[in-house]
């Protein structure tokens, strides 16, 4: 089993959100490490940054929360996999053609999706319900 993530779930993991405690209890009822990508990781710090700004975040939360996402990527509970871009994009591409114009899906969604697909993922974690549909249509099992 390979479980895979998106930036909804990860947020609510290491945030405080209204689905933090979903999360949370996703994380100790299972053993297996989240696999993700560098857009994971890139758009999760960016997220934390942003909430701070926008003062959804108090200051210096954002830099708490990276931290424990540091630490359970240094202790192996989430693996950054290397995965080569442009097969993420044709296959995001590909997503994008049999499904945004049914379903409305943000680029980011798609690559995340995408992502999945190309890191041969058999699960995926959101707390999304339109990035769900994607996934699943994308042949994802989504928790």
């Amino acid at each position: 089993m390979v479980i895979t993530a998106d930036t909804s779930f990860l947020f609510s993991l290491y945030g405080n959100d209204s689905y933090s405690d979903r999360a949370l209890a996703w994380l100790k009822s299972h053993s297996e490490a989240l696999r993700l990508t560098a857009l994971n990781e890139f758009e999760l710090g960016n997220a934390f940054r942003f909430a701070e700004y926008k003062s959804f975040l108090q200051v210096g939360q954002a830099d708490l929360y990276w931290r424990d996402f540091k630490q359970d990527k240094d202790q192996g509970r989430l693996i950054i996999e290397s995965c080569n871009l442009s097969q993420v994009i044709e296959t995001a591409k590909g997503l994008s053609v049999d499904w945004t114009l049914l379903g409305g899906h943000r680029s980011f969604d798609v690559l995340h999706v995408a992502a999945g697909v190309v890191l041969e993922a058999t699960h995926f974690l959101t707390f999304d319900q339109n990035q769900s549909q994607l996934a699943s249509k994308a042949g994802l099992i989504v928790l």
